[in-house]
């Protein structure tokens, strides 16, 4: 049954993941709310094309959520997606959650606590890969890790007050058509015009694991050329992220710095190695105790690293800026 004034709208995008779906909608389910307060879902379907849409519908018909279903007859884009949500939310605190995440029961208490206030927050909650799944991490494995506020707050888990989507008109999906960049660039944004960000670590979400495979992890990088104007965007950001103010990733520093051992070895051996040493020693030790993997995959981070860098450098001609 609809509650007629929820206090919070949890809204989340999803296509083509019905069983991820599924353990979401439980997990919501089992939310831990205060007596007297009430929460509503609203599920945007972003143009799926398996049976995830009519397993929405038939968990709205159920009853036992306030769920209301949002339907993209082809795929937008998540930034679309959560526009539509939030926009059609009711409460004046939009919760925000991914399809591949399952909150913990006491979630939305938790981050309700959070924001209640009259400096009206933003708050973001602790991710944690799942339990169960850990075993899945590995080289070509992909989740999400939040355990201290900032720099990108993600929308697996963030609280954002609706007058404060109202003013900022929600999401850039046009800037931001692909899955990268568009909930940092929301953030900072609000972040710019004096809205207060709060971490609240109880207010948990487990985030699932995926195992992409070595291809579809370097397809991934795909995503990050067009995403990287948000670091033109917000100083802020690029400050908080780069290492020495240009590079994107602590590694792609190291490798750089390799790549001209390389060229000097020929000239200055000790200055060569010493150039080179700390992304050799990153890839054989600390690389391997990261991912969970074996030195023997070096070869694959080096070219991994190396198409980052290549994303990176496209991203500096397109939006004339540079990052490497």
């Amino acid at each position: 049954m609809a509650a007629r004034n929820p206090e919070v709208s949890v809204v989340f995008a999803t296509r083509n993941r019905p069983r991820r779906v599924e353990d979401l909608l439980e997990a919501l389910r089992r939310q831990e709310v205060p007596a007297g307060t009430s929460f509503e879902v609203v599920a945007v379907d972003d143009g799926s094309t398996d049976e995830t849409h009519a397993l929405l519908e038939r968990a709205a018909a159920e009853g036992d959520l306030d769920l209301r279903v949002v339907r993209h007859d082809s795929p937008r884009g998540p930034a679309a997606a959560r526009n539509a949500g939030w926009r059609a939310a009711r409460a004046p605190l939009v919760a925000f959650t991914d399809d591949d995440c399952v909150p913990t029961p006491g979630w939305l208490a938790e981050g309700l606590k959070a924001a209640w206030g009259e400096s009206q927050p933003i708050v973001q909650g602790r991710t944690e890969p799942l339990s169960s799944e850990l075993d899945d991490l590995g080289p070509f494995s992909r989740t999400m890790q939040v355990t201290e506020k900032g720099p990108y707050y993600q929308t697996c888990n963030i609280f954002y007050p609706r007058a404060t989507l109202e003013r900022l008109d929600g999401f850039d999906d046009e800037k931001y058509s692909v899955a990268a960049g568009e909930d940092a660039d929301l953030a900072w944004r609000a972040i710019e015009a004096g809205v207060p960000v709060e971490f609240a670590p109880d207010a948990l979400v487990y985030h699932a694991v995926a195992n992409l495979g070595p291809v579809g992890k370097l397809r991934v990088i795909e995503r990050w050329s067009e995403s990287m104007v948000v670091y033109k965007d917000h100083r802020g950001l690029r400050n908080a992220v780069f290492t020495h103010g240009i590079f994107w990733k602590g590694t792609h520093y190291l490798l750089v710095r390799a790549l001209l051992g390389l060229i000097a070895f020929r000239f200055a051996r000790p200055f060569a190695v010493w150039l080179a040493y700390p992304y050799v020693r990153y890839l054989l030790d600390e690389r391997p105790r990261q991912e969970r993997a074996s030195p023997l995959v070096a070869p694959y981070w080096v070219l991994h690293d190396l198409l980052e860098i290549a994303a990176c450098l496209h991203a500096s001609f397109r939006y004339r800026m540079l990052v490497l």
